[in-house]
């Protein structure tokens, strides 16, 4: 959060969007560091967007939320009259509500429903994708979005054992296909496989490729883009999108991504895979 706030808030004034505003931590950060900041914050989860609005009713009428996909975010600026951004941020992923308490079957850590939709009210569950998808479609997803070597065993020991229902269904499909000592030390053997799921449910990598072809047309010169991802597929993406700007009138703050430090790894240990690249328009 320290490394945000400074290096995306507005030297002098002007918006700020959030296209993944969760519940306003990030938000919060820069609206205090200078009251000629506005916000439009932007997020898919209707109940952690609610949350955002509490955290950030303080700040009355510097603040705009909307319900939408990050991908919809020029949409959403444009609909509010807002160009010439002074800095966008997007925090892939899930937050550690969504993890801890959404009961959407984010997280292997309880046994609830196999959902995995950031918005609760569009798309097809989880359940639904499992239950639904041949062996070599879930193979492909879990070895694209999760890394996940074990792909083709954990695929169709779920075709094997469906229909999957609930976290713990989908556990033990892959808990019965990865041999015990193939296990992962430093994460839970199914880890990879809930994060393809998600991304796969949410079409997160989709929906990052086309927001970021929309949001350089949104900065104003000397806005920067912000974005932090969780895992190497993610960051590739950004990479990619940043060095091909690079050539044109942008320029990225750093050559590597900044990550989190010590301290903060130690109060929240989910925290230690983010990476975040910052991209400055220059002209």
């Amino acid at each position: 959060m320290d490394e945000v706030a400074f290096v995306l808030r507005p030297r002098r004034g002007g918006w700020v969007i959030d296209g993944t505003v969760g519940m306003g931590g990030h938000a919060e950060a820069i609206l205090k560091s200078s009251t000629d900041v506005w916000l439009l914050g932007i997020d898919a989860d209707p109940e952690a967007l609610a949350r955002a609005r509490v955290r950030l009713a303080r700040f009355g009428d510097r603040v705009t939320l909307e319900h939408a996909n990050f991908r919809d975010l020029a949409r959403v600026a444009a609909a509010h009259r807002v160009s010439g951004a002074r800095a966008v941020l997007l925090d892939l992923g899930v937050s550690s509500y969504q993890l801890d308490e959404s009961a959407r079957g984010f997280s292997f850590q309880h046994d609830e429903p196999l959902d995995m939709r950031l918005d609760p009210a569009r798309g097809e569950t989880a359940a639904d994708l499992v239950n639904r998808a041949n062996e070599a479609e879930l193979a492909r997803i879990l070895f694209e979005h999760g890394g996940e070597r074990f792909a083709r065993r954990i695929a169709r020991a779920i075709v094997r054992r469906r229909p999957l229902s609930t976290t713990a269904d989908l556990v033990a499909a892959v808990r019965a296909s990865v041999p015990r000592a193939a296990w992962p030390k430093r994460i839970h053997v199914a880890t990879r496989t809930f994060q393809a799921l998600r991304i796969a449910v949410n079409d997160e990598t989709g929906a990052l490729r086309q927001t970021l072809q929309d949001i350089p047309g949104l900065l104003a010169i000397g806005g920067r883009l912000g974005v932090i991802s969780f895992h190497s597929g993610e960051d590739r993406i950004v990479k990619q999108a940043f060095r091909a700007l690079a050539t044109a009138n942008f320029a990225e703050l750093e050559p590597s991504p900044l990550t989190p430090g010590d301290d903060e790894v130690r109060a929240n240990p989910r925290a230690r895979s983010a990476k975040l690249r910052v991209l400055e328009r220059t002209s």
